[in-house]
């Protein structure tokens, strides 16, 4: 399986997720819905790697990088939903879409040969989801300061690139299970922390519960899927793929709850899928 296609897995999974949220975030505290997904995508990879047989000892190296992906991760997830709390969504959305350039980049700083057509095919995906994405929301309520609000998104873009590019080092170096177990475990025991320390509510309700479980099993099969192409030719484009998650949670949206696409939305999709088609040539 290409670094592609896992990316694109991914973004089918956050994009479940993402939907979920905007269902949730409105009813359920972020701190017991960030703290469920984390904790339920854990349990689910604990139960994969004991039911494959996949744990191995890890190297001292691989280790230390899949803990500073376990810190960056739990940098953008908070991120992403404060941002998404915040909006506006045409505002939000196109920052976090932007992670893909920062991934390619730290690529290239690291001597990974990228051709002008494959950053235009980058900057293509990137743009496409930002369109839809901003589009999406054609709402003219009021919105906190839009200061936070941009950081708190750049902080999210920040994060996912970094969670990506060192857990896929980290899984170059060792076997993909263990090295995503330990990114999961210094995650939940970072939101634990946070979550405890601002007195904030673990426990999202029972009504809320079975969709978050769901979301966290989504989230795991998502983060798993980018950082197991770590020992893949061209792993970079796994974290491009997965940035589609903003645009097919739309496109989720318009089957499932018959929210409506516009014209220039559906010539973003097209935009977005011809830089996945070019990457994946």
């Amino acid at each position: 399986m290409s670094a592609l296609t896992l990316g694109l897995i991914a973004a089918l999974c956050w994009g479940f997720h993402d939907i979920c949220v905007r269902f949730l975030s409105q009813k359920t505290a972020i701190s017991a819905c960030i703290f469920t997904v984390i904790l339920t995508g854990l349990l689910f990879h604990t139960s994969l790697t004991l039911a494959t047989g996949t744990w191995e000892a890890m190297p001292p190296r691989a280790v230390i990088l899949s803990v500073v992906s376990g810190i960056f991760f739990v940098i953008a997830t908070f991120g992403l939903y404060y941002a998404f709390q915040r909006g506006p969504v045409r505002l939000v959305a196109p920052l976090i879409a932007s992670y893909p350039i920062l991934s390619v980049g730290l690529a290239a700083s690291q001597g990974v040969y990228v051709s002008t057509w494959q950053w235009l095919a980058v900057l293509a995906i990137v743009a496409g989801v930002s369109v839809v994405a901003a589009l999406s929301d054609t709402s003219d309520e009021q919105v906190p300061p839009l200061g936070p609000t941009i950081g708190f998104a750049l902080l999210a873009a920040l994060g996912f690139a970094g969670t990506f590019a060192f857990g896929q080092s980290a899984a170059a170096l060792s076997h993909d299970m263990p090295s995503t177990l330990v990114t999961r475990v210094v995650a939940l025991a970072l939101v634990v922390g946070i979550v405890f320390v601002g007195k904030q509510p673990f426990w999202p309700g029972k009504q809320a519960l079975p969709w978050l479980v769901a979301m966290g099993i989504a989230d795991g099969i998502a983060l798993m899927a980018v950082l197991s192409a770590g020992a893949l030719p061209d792993a970079k484009y796994a974290a491009v793929a997965s940035s589609l998650f903003g645009m097919l949670t739309i496109v989720l949206a318009w089957v499932f709850l018959r929210e409506r696409m516009t014209l220039p939305q559906w010539a973003g999709c097209a935009v977005a899928f011809a830089g996945v088609g070019y990457l994946a040539l």
